[in-house]
């Protein structure tokens, strides 16, 4: 069975400008026909005596790498530091965090500044680890991983003198780094944004100079929501809005929801929050079950979830060859498309060796959801003569899913699978930890995990929205590469998908925040916990997976690389997602 050939074709069945601002009227002001609301001509009336613009000054000769130096060494914090608190061995991040600086009482109220009065508030400086995280984005790996990330390795400069059109994640570096460069000049927070020849971009074309702009306007935002200056965090945002758009480009629709949250935030902290948390969790809950026509186009158009299926699936297969009943256990089994290329590969093995493929579908999804996946595999498999069953295991809460409420037979090998589930319960460690217990009991032959790879559980804000900026940046820029703009199934999955996830990470805290992605090696130390013990990803799944790649028009953008023994799946140089085997000891 491991020299099964794992085929594709079962999925074929599913199916404006800038203006010098300095003497020009408000009524001029105009971008794609759209008045600016925030210009006010107090912010810019003697700009140029109040801000010089690195490279537009002669005598300015300090270099980018100097002041970054002079700031570091400033700064009594070093980035080994938010490596070791947002990586800890002791499974912190699985714990509910607060990151509510100021006084907890519950009637607490951050207090607004009054409008007129922000400009005179001496703004809290990023802390180190923002700065170094921003400047270092994506070479925060282990050294064994840099040379496999190397696209990230570009500096500004780089970026900046190459003819080809900026990435994303360019355009965010370059953006990150600019902004790196302007936080020792700054004066009021917001006169440095507003005057276009002081922000000119060298080597950029119109719409490239625009879009660093507009990322750099989005962190300078974050940064004043980061430290309660609401009033002017308002005014940054309003302008990010002007050009931001959920059809235009990427960075403006990265920046469109980005600047959304951002603004539920303060709507938050301020007291003038009116929707419920509920209503969001149910968005993202029913987008997520994976049945409907949208995520089905996406599944066909984006690499990411079919490379690390035919690699899990692939992995099953291997460890599953002398069985001859298989019982998998599925706990996220969405639509099941991904169990079709299992069914064929057990099918073409050529002999009735195979007396039974039972799958157990577990999870909170509407029971009529369940229906259609098992009809849909029961006909799949019959067509081609292969034994099959389907249960259905249904919990409202996955804390409550025991070893009886599976039905194993003392002669079934069993295999679980767990795609982009376990992450839900990192809010509820106790669940969590209920289940891999459970699992544990049940004594699967191996463990197959996908999960998002991406550290959006920092209990710093500013930390988590620049990671959470560019891991959402790969998906739009990715998007961008395999959609069409006005594609329905595009404007569905970022409209509610990410647009809820970007807002749950950016404008909820606490018990409200329940989207908490981490990383692989986080996911290592708590495994280590249960006794379980990974395995190597063998040399046919990475083959499968390279296979996936190869039959996608923009496959070269998507990155495979060796995480120990797992695999990461990044976008032009940012992971996305991480697939690792386990068994247990």
């Amino acid at each position: 069975m491991a020299n099964v050939s794992i085929s594709n074709d079962n999925f074929s069945d599913f199916q404006g400008d800038h203006f010098h601002l300095e003497g020009y009227e408000r009524s001029e002001l105009v971008v794609n026909g759209v008045d600016d609301p925030w210009f006010e001509r107090e912010y810019c009336a003697d700009i140029d005596s109040l801000y010089s613009m690195r490279g537009l000054n002669n005598e300015e000769n300090t270099s980018n790498e100097q002041v970054r130096t002079n700031l570091l060494e400033d700064q009594q914090q070093s980035i080994s530091d938010w490596m070791q608190n947002h990586f800890p061995t002791n499974l912190q991040p699985f714990q509910v965090e607060s990151t509510v600086e100021a006084p907890k009482g519950d009637n607490f109220q951050p207090q607004v500044p009054e409008p007129g009065n922000s400009s005179n508030e001496n703004p809290k400086p990023f802390s180190l680890a923002s700065l170094e995280l921003l400047n270092n984005y994506g070479r925060l790996s282990k050294k064994s991983s840099e040379e496999n990330w190397s696209s990230n390795a570009l500096s500004c400069e780089a970026c900046l003198g190459n003819s080809h059109k900026l990435s994303m994640e360019e355009t965010l570096r370059v953006a990150g780094e600019r902004y790196i460069q302007y936080y020792t000049q700054r004066l009021d927070g917001l006169s440095m944004f507003i005057h276009p020849y002081g922000s000119a971009l060298s080597g950029l074309c119109m719409e490239e100079t625009r879009d660093v702009e507009l990322v750099h306007l989005l962190l300078a935002a974050a940064e004043e929501v980061s430290n309660q200056q609401f009033h002017l965090a308002s005014k940054l945002i309003s302008r990010c809005m002007w050009v931001a758009s959920d059809s235009g480009n990427p960075v403006q629709r990265l920046s469109f929801y980005f600047a959304k949250a951002l603004e539920e935030r303060i709507d938050r902290s301020t007291g003038r929050y009116t929707s419920t948390n509920e209503d969001h969790h149910l968005n993202i809950k029913t987008m997520s079950q994976g049945t409907n026509s949208a995520f089905l186009t996406c599944h066909q158009l984006i690499p990411f979830n079919q490379v690390m299926q035919f690699a899990g699936i692939q992995t099953i297969v291997e460890n599953v060859r002398s069985a001859k009943k298989i019982h998998l256990i599925d706990f996220n089994i969405r639509s099941g498309i991904q169990w079709t290329v299992l069914i064929q590969a057990l099918a073409e093995k050529g002999d009735s060796s195979i007396e039974l493929l039972k799958i157990t579908a577990v999870g909170s999804t509407e029971k009529e959801n369940f229906e259609v996946t098992s009809n849909t595999l029961r006909s799949f498999a019959k067509s081609l003569d292969l034994p099959f069953s389907f249960d259905i295991v249904f919990v409202s809460d996955m804390k409550d899913f025991k070893k009886e409420s599976v039905n194993i037979k003392s002669d079934e090998t069993v295999a679980v699978y767990c795609n982009s589930i376990l992450r839900t319960m990192i809010p509820r460690p106790d669940c969590l930890d209920s289940l891999m217990k459970v699992v544990r009991s049940i004594g699967p032959t191996v463990i197959v995990v996908g999960e998002v790879e991406a550290n959006h559980n920092s209990s710093s804000f500013l930390n988590r929205f620049i990671e959470t900026l560019f891991f959402y940046g790969a998906f739009f820029d990715c998007f961008e590469d395999c959609m069409d703009r006005g594609s329905p199934c595009r404007t569905t999955i970022e409209g509610v998908y990410f647009g809820e996830g970007i807002r749950n990470i950016v404008a909820a805290e606490g018990e409200d925040r329940f989207t908490r992605n981490v990383k692989l090696e986080v996911w290592r130390a708590f495994f280590a916990r249960f006794g379980m013990v990974e395995e190597e990803l063998s040399e046919s799944a990475w083959y499968q997976a390279n296979l996936i790649l190869k039959q996608f028009g923009q496959g070269s953008s998507c990155d495979l690389q060796k995480d120990g023994k797992g695999l990461i799946i990044g976008w032009k140089g940012t992971p996305i997602h991480s697939l690792s085997i386990w068994k247990f000891l």
